[in-house]
C-alpha cells in the first residue's frame, strides 16, 4: 500500500532519482572526456564536453544545482551544506577541462562580502563600541587562536600558501577566507605555473578539513564545553531565565506583553459630559485606552477629545485585572460583538531610537506608547537570531521587533521607536553601487611599511563599505536599503558561483593535490578546529567571567557556527546561548574573513 509521510510524493522520489542518475552520469562524462581527447586538444569526441566548454556558464549553473542539491542532503543532523556541496561538484565537472574567466568569480565574491558586512554592520558597529566591548574583544582573541593554530600548523608540516589558506578555510568553515586568499596568493608574484598551483591546493585542503570543521567545533562546545567549564548547562540557563525575568508578572514576560484585553461597556449618566481623556483619568496609572466608540448604533471618531454620551458602547482595551477590578465597578459591561472587532496588524519594526538602546522589555513596557502592543518575536543580527523574550532582555538599535495591535499602537510604537521594515523587492543600487565602488578603492590603496605592502585589497575594502552602509542603514533608515531576498541572493549565490568556479578550475588537478596532501592534512585540520574552541570557553569563564549561560554561545558566535549554537540550545534545553552569539558572530565573522588574505601575508611564497 502506498503511503506518503509530511510533504513527499512520488514525484519528490523520482527527482531524487533523476538528479542522482545526472550526477552519476557526469562522474562518468567526466571520465570519458578524459579518456577520449588528448589533454592539450580544444576539442573532445563528445558534443556536450564541447558545449560546456564553449559555454562556461552552463557549467556554473549545472555545478550550483546538483551543489546545493547534494548540500542539501542531512544524515541524522550533519549535512554538508551549499557551500561544500557546490564545490564538490565543481570538481568533478572541471574534470571536463573547462575555462572560466577569474573576473566572474570575483564580482560574485564582491556582491558576497558587500552581503556579509551590510549584515553584520549594525551588530559589528555596536559590539565594538558599546556594551558588547567584551564580547567583542573576546571574539578577536578567538581569532586570534584560530590563526595562530593555522600558522603553527602550516609551519610544522610545511605548507605553502594554498595549502595553508584552504586548510584554514575548511577547519574554520569560513570559505568568504579563500576569496581573499585568493586575491593575496595572485599578489605573490610566483609565476603563472605556481600561482595556479597554490589556487588549486586550496580547495583540497578546504574539503578535505571541512567536515570535521563543521562537526567538531559543534561536539566540542556542545558535549565537552560544559565540562570544560565545570556546570550543568540546562541548569545554568534555567537559573539565567529567572533572574531575567526578574520584574515580569507571575505569568512570566509574555504576560507583560500580552495581559491586555477588550470588553465593551455602556456609559452611563454619571459618566457622561466626560472626555475620552478625562475618563481614562479616572483611574490613575491604569494604562487604559478607549478604542472605539458606538452611538445611535454608529461607530464614531475617537480622539481624546470625544465626549462621552450616556447610552455610548464603548470598546475599553487594558490589563486584564485592571478591567475586571476597578472598571467593571464603574461601568455596566454589554456584549458588542461588532465593536469588539477592532483591524489589528501585525508588523516588523526595527528599532532605531537610540534613547531606548540597551533597554529592557520591562523598562519599555512601563512606557506610554508601548500601551495595547504585543511583542511576539525579537530578533537580532545578520542570521536572524531569535532573542528570548523575558523581562529583562536589552532591546539594541538594529533589532527587528514583531509587534501586533491596533494600528492606533502600533503606529504609535514605530512613530517612538523606529521604522516598519515592509517587504520591499528594490534594492537601492546607486548607495550600494558606491559603496563598493568606494571600499574597493580605499582597498585598493597599498602603504609600504619597512618595505612591506600592507593593503586591505579590493576584497577587504567591499567588505567593510558593506558594515559602513548596514550600520548607516540601521540607524538612518531612507537609504541604502538591500531587501532580505537580495541579500539572500548575494549572501548564498555570490559565494556560491565564486566556489563552483573555483572547483571547477581545480578540477583536474584535485585529484593529485590530494594524493599530495595525504591523511596528515585532515589530522591537522582537526588541531586548527580543535585548539581555539577547548581554549575558548576557558578563556571565557576565567578572564571574561561570562555567564555560564550564555559561555558557549559566545563561544559559537566567536567561530561563526550557528549550528553548534543549535547543539549547545539542545543540550541546554533552552535558547539562552543565544543571547550571546550575535555580538561574537558580527565580528568574528569580519576578522575570519580578512584572515584568509593576512595568512598568505604570513606563510609567504615558500611555505
Amino acid at each position: 500500500m502506498a503511503t506518503t509521510s509530511g510533504f513527499y510524493t512520488p514525484s519528490m522520489n523520482r527527482l531524487r532519482i533523476t538528479a542522482l542518475g545526472l550526477l552519476c552520469c557526469l562522474a562518468t562524462l567526466s571520465f570519458s572526456a578524459f579518456a577520449a581527447t588528448d589533454p592539450a586538444a580544444a576539442q573532445s569526441n563528445l558534443w556536450l564536453v564541447n558545449t560546456f566548454r564553449d559555454n562556461p556558464m552552463l557549467a556554473v549553473f549545472l555545478t550550483l544545482a546538483l551543489g546545493y542539491w547534494v548540500g542539501g542532503k542531512s544524515l541524522g543532523s550533519f549535512s554538508l551544506g551549499s557551500v561544500t556541496g557546490v564545490l564538490l561538484i565543481g570538481i568533478v565537472v572541471g574534470q571536463l577541462d573547462i575555462t572560466i574567466s577569474s573576473q566572474v568569480k570575483t564580482m560574485f565574491f564582491l556582491l558576497f562580502l558587500f552581503a556579509v558586512g551590510y549584515g553584520v554592520g549594525p551588530q559589528f558597529v555596536r559590539g565594538v563600541a558599546r556594551d558588547g566591548g567584551p564580547q567583542a574583544l573576546f571574539a578577536a582573541l578567538v581569532c586570534l587562536l584560530c590563526l595562530g593554530s593555522l600558522y603553527l600548523a602550516a609551519k610544522i608540516a610545511g605548507y605553502g600558501p594554498g595549502f595553508a589558506a584552504g586548510l584554514y578555510a575548511g577547519s574554520t568553515t569560513i570559505s568568504a577566507s579563500i576569496g581573499l586568499a585568493t586575491d593575496a596568493i595572485n599578489g605573490l608574484n610566483l609565476g603563472a605555473a605556481q600561482t595556479q598551483q597554490e589556487l588549486n591546493h586550496i580547495p583540497v585542503a578546504y574539503a578535505v578539513t571541512y567536515i570535521f570543521g563543521t562537526i567538531g567545533t559543534g561536539a566540542i562546545l556542545a558535549f565537552l564545553g560544559p565540562k570544560l567549564i565545570g556546570v550543568d548547562l540546562a541548569a545554568e540557563c534555567a537559573r539565567y531565565e529567572k533572574e531575567m525575568s526578574a520584574g515580569a508578572p507571575a505569568g512570566g514576560a509574555g504576560t507583560a506583553w500580552h495581559s491586555l484585553d477588550m470588553r465593551t461597556f455602556e456609559v452611563s449618566p454619571q459618566g457622561a459630559g466626560k472626555t475620552v481623556e478625562q475618563a481614562k483619568g479616572r483611574i490613575p496609572d491604569a494604562r487604559l485606552f478607549i478604542e472605539q466608540i458606538k452611538r445611535d448604533g454608529e461607530l464614531i471618531e475617537v480622539t481624546p477629545d470625544t465626549v462621552l454620551q450616556a447610552g455610548d458602547i464603548i470598546a475599553v482595551s487594558g490589563r486584564t485585572e485592571v478591567i475586571v477590578d476597578q472598571v467593571q465597578g464603574l461601568v455596566t459591561e454589554v456584549t458588542d460583538r461588532e465593536l469588539l472587532s477592532v483591524p489589528v496588524e501585525s508588523v516588523d519594526m526595527v528599532m532605531t531610537n537610540k534613547a531606548y538602546d540597551g533597554k529592557t522589555l520591562m523598562e519599555i513596557a512601563q512606557k506610554d506608547f508601548a500601551r495595547g502592543v504585543f511583542l511576539n518575536k525579537i530578533t537580532r543580527g545578520a542570521i536572524s537570531v531569535d532573542i528570548p523574550i523575558l523581562a529583562q532582555s536589552p532591546i539594541h538599535r538594529g533589532d527587528i521587533l514583531t509587534i501586533a495591535g491596533t494600528k492606533t499602537h502600533t503606529q504609535r510604537v514605530i512613530e517612538e521607536m523606529g521604522y516598519v521594515d515592509r517587504p520591499s523587492s528594490q534594492t537601492d543600487m546607486v548607495w550600494m553601487g558606491l559603496f563598493v565602488v568606494i571600499g574597493g578603492l580605499i582597498g585598493a590603496l597599498t602603504i609600504n611599511i619597512g618595505g612591506v605592502p600592507i593593503t586591505l585589497s579590493v576584497s577587504g575594502g567591499v567588505l567593510i563599505a558593506g558594515i559602513v552602509l548596514g550600520w548607516l542603514r540601521s540607524v538612518r533608515p531612507i537609504f541604502g536599503q538591500v531587501p532580505a531576498p537580495s541579500l539572500w541572493f548575494m549572501n548564498s549565490v555570490g559565494l556560491n558561483v565564486f566556489i563552483a568556479i573555483v572547483g571547477i578550475s581545480a578540477g583536474p588537478s584535485f585529484i593529485a593535490g590530494l594524493k599530495e596532501a595525504g591523511v596528515t592534512l585532515f589530522v591537522w585540520g582537526i588541531f586548527v578546529t580543535g585548539v581555539p574552541m577547548v581554549l575558548a570557553p576557558l578563556l571565557g569563564k576565567y578572564v571574561f567571567k561570562f555567564d555560564p549561560a550564555i559561555n558557549l554561545g559566545v563561544c559559537g558566535g566567536a567561530r561563526t557556527s550557528t549550528a553548534s549554537v543549535a547543539m549547545v540550545g539542545d543540550v541546554a534545553k533552552s535558547s539562552v546561548p543565544m543571547l550571546g552569539y550575535t555580538v561574537p558572530y558580527a565580528v568574528s565573522n569580519t576578522l575570519l574573513t580578512l584572515w584568509g588574505m593576512v595568512i598568505i601575508l604570513l606563510i609567504g611564497p615558500g611555505g
